[in-house]
């Protein structure tokens, strides 16, 4: 492979280039010494394949040096300064683009996920080749696949499928997104994948009978034209075969399994060959495509039409230009790629032809969540297009299922602010009403319009139309935000027994919230609860949990007088090692029983505080103010001690009245319960009890167990 790529380059790239790739190469070698993949090969084959790929798609210089480099930053010595020094600034920009975030804390491998591609895309916004190396980045990576466990596979696959491909599709580079999504298949679906394989290997030399005439004719056919052009079979991908029989079509009824393409001169050409097509053999109804007039939005143009040839099986043909089909092989690529110099042409690209990166970046403007704008990501790579026209005859593209509100909005934010009606082909229809292809779309604004209307919400189809008119929600009605979400984190504070001033007023909650939220003034918190953002549930979970560590935290050390005994002249009974006469109290946040482990944290007017030792509080406090503590041989009789259970379990009628009933019958005090069903279907019970030890307690959560549809019984925390 290493040969192989040098002569690669060597036969690609100018002579002082192939020199600045012949030293990316040996630096990067050296710094992945050592290091090993899945497989027990050398790492740096990787980065080689990654390079070659990407010679292939006619890259320029500083792509397949950055190429060469992009994980040394991150899994070697190597420092951004040292590359910078060597290879560039363009080069070190595009190796901190296409870095993963490994080094940052994330909860959860979706958040990681979504925080990567973020910043991937606001690297790309300045240079586009970041995610074109991230492509072939990925598209060695599943080809090396099988070397990992299959849970990792399953999920590499996963993601790979639901992020990778669908963005080498809107950015037109075919050749990745076919290899990709049948890799995929191969490992979500193998069973499947195999099944077409063995179809499509046993009518192979049919097939090819098939295309050889129909390219003899077709050959002929261009002759009598007077017109230049190749023409060449093309093999249909094992995923596109899948996805349309996962719609109900067997494999017999897909009709472009044979398929031949018609690379001519010139867009006169096309139609030209068009028509005689069409002369020749009879085209099926609603098979003809015309992305020649109207191109999709990854720049992808060609004609495409089924016909019924004279052997009696149908067949797609598809008729472009040599221009369109370097565009159709390599999308974005194709800018790099057959320019004069091959791959050193000038990294600017037409920004007509960037219309959906823009929208891209306008989301991250309008979205701050990462998991949010992974969510709106999706949606806005999965969806199929429609194209409608102004009434200057300007083409907007818009997903299947869009509405007049997502016209509007795609034409400027403004014009959906103040968009009153819509008028589809001349006529007034409602705003909701969905879009059709050739549809001409008129807006009617007003500058005496209010703004969006909530209900918008409700029907919009379009990832930037949503989260502009959240975005305008967000700003306009920032202040009523404000005050309906103080309210509501208030009256539930309140309910709970705290003051939410003093929850505010935290010093780590505020902290908190600027790491998370990226926001330092509480205000921005009311508001996202009161716009719907976040739960009330989800602020003052966190709020309390802070407020009771610092509860723990704010006394200074006792003054007491030290004991070299062990005594216990306390009301509790609790032996505290080393102290005599002190006052003890129970944590109110971990409520220990008789025969928990158990610790004392000392403060000054309260004495020590007891928490179980298992207590997640505990983590929290200051090591040397912990003290050893014990319970008494033998609890005074009749004394009682609080304790709280979470019971989970399937939500059905007469389940609290069980709970109730089976407390009562064991003869334990209940102070206090609540019950609460999720969407799910899971009912959430929370009970106080008064229990004399913990043998009492545990055997209470082997009753509550018993109880039909019980999942699960815990100790928890008091809120």
């Amino acid at each position: 492979m290493n040969a192989e790529f040098l002569t690669q380059i060597e036969n690609t790239y100018s002579d002082a280039n192939y020199q600045r790739i012949v030293r990316a190469y040996y630096f990067a070698k050296t710094a992945h010494k050592g290091q090993l993949r899945h497989s027990g090969e050398e790492y740096f084959v990787h980065p080689v394949a990654v390079a070659s790929i990407l010679v292939e798609l006619g890259l320029d210089c500083d792509t397949i040096i950055a190429a060469l480099l992009h994980d040394v930053i991150e899994d070697t010595g190597a420092t951004e300064e040292e590359i910078e020094s060597e290879f560039g600034h363009s080069v070190v920009m595009l190796v901190d683009g296409v870095t993963k975030l490994s080094k940052l804390n994330f909860k959860s491998r979706e958040e990681a996920q979504a925080e990567n591609l973020r910043r991937m895309f606001l690297a790309m916004s300045n240079d586009i080749r970041v995610i074109i190396i991230k492509l072939a980045d990925r598209l060695h990576n599943m080809r090396t696949l099988s070397y990992r466990k299959e849970e990792d596979r399953k999920r590499v696959a996963t993601e790979t499928l639901e992020i990778y491909a669908p963005i080498a599709a809107r950015l037109g580079i075919a050749s990745v997104k076919g290899e990709l999504e049948d890799l995929c298949l191969r490992y979500l679906h193998p069973d499947d994948y195999y099944m077409i394989a063995e179809k499509v290997a046993s009518t192979k030399v049919e097939r090819q009978k098939l295309v050889e005439s129909i390219t003899a004719d077709l050959k002929k056919m261009l002759e009598e034209l007077g017109i230049k052009g190749d023409i060449n079979g093309r093999p249909k991908h094992f995923y596109s075969i899948w996805r349309k029989m996962q719609k109900g079509k067997s494999f017999e009824e897909i009709y472009d399994l044979t398929a031949v393409r018609i690379i001519v001169d010139t867009v006169k050409d096309c139609y030209a060959v068009l028509g005689a097509i069409h002369t020749m053999w009879k085209p099926l109804p609603g098979r003809f495509k015309d992305y020649i007039s109207v191109p999709k939005t990854n720049m992808y143009q060609s004609l495409h039409t089924t016909v019924l040839s004279s052997y009696g099986s149908p067949f797609e043909i598809q008729i472009r230009t040599h221009e369109m089909h370097r565009i159709a092989e390599y999308g974005i690529a194709a800018h790099w790629k057959y320019k004069q110099g091959m791959a050193d042409g000038n990294s600017s690209i037409d920004d007509n032809k960037l219309a959906w990166i823009r929208s891209v970046m306008e989301l991250q403007n309008d979205v701050s969540d990462s998991r949010e704008y992974l969510d709106m990501l999706k949606l806005d790579l999965y969806v199929d297009q429609v194209f409608v026209f102004t009434p200057k005859g300007e083409v907007i593209n818009l997903p299947a299922g869009a509405t007049g509100i997502d016209f509007a909005y795609a034409i400027h934010s403004q014009v959906g602010n103040k968009c009153v009606g819509i008028k589809i082909n001349s006529k007034i229809v409602p705003v909701d009403t969905v879009l059709t292809n050739g549809d001409v779309v008129e807006v009617i604004t007003s500058n005496t319009a209010k703004g969006p209307s909530r209900d918008w919400l409700k029907f919009v189809k379009t990832p930037s139309a949503k989260s502009k008119i959240k975005s305008f929600f967000k700003k306009e009605l920032r202040d009523e935000n404000v005050r309906r979400g103080k309210d509501m984190l208030e009256k539930e504070a309140k309910r709970k027994n705290y003051q939410l001033s003093d929850l505010v007023a935290l010093a780590p909650w505020r902290d908190y919230i600027k790491q998370k939220y990226n926001v330092s003034d509480p205000d921005e918190i009311f508001g996202m609860v009161g716009f719907g953002e976040l739960t009330t549930n989800q602020v003052l979970a966190k709020m309390i949990e802070l407020y009771k560590v610092e509860e723990c935290k704010k006394e200074p050390v006792i003054e007491v007088k030290p004991s070299t005994s062990r005594k216990r002249k306390n009301d509790s009974g609790i032996i505290v090692k080393g102290f005599n006469d002190i006052k003890i109290r129970f944590s109110h946040c971990c409520t220990p029983v008789p025969g928990d482990e158990i610790v004392g944290y000392i403060s000054r007017s309260r004495g020590v505080t007891i928490h179980r030792a298992d207590c997640p509080n505990v983590r929290y406090l200051e090591p040397e103010r912990l003290i050893e503590a014990v319970w008494p041989s033998k609890s005074a009789d009749g004394e009682k001690f609080v304790s709280s259970l979470g019971i989970t379990a399937e939500d059905r009628t007469g389940l609290v009245i069980e709970v109730a009933t089976l407390i009562n019958n064991m003869k334990i005090a209940m102070t206090n319960i609540n019950a609460r069903a999720e969407k799910n279907g899971v009912a959430v019970i929370t009970v106080t009890v008064e229990i004399s030890n913990v043998g009492d307690l545990e055997n209470l959560i082997k009753k509550i167990q018993s109880l039909k549809g019980v999942t699960s019984v815990s100790r928890t925390n008091n809120v």
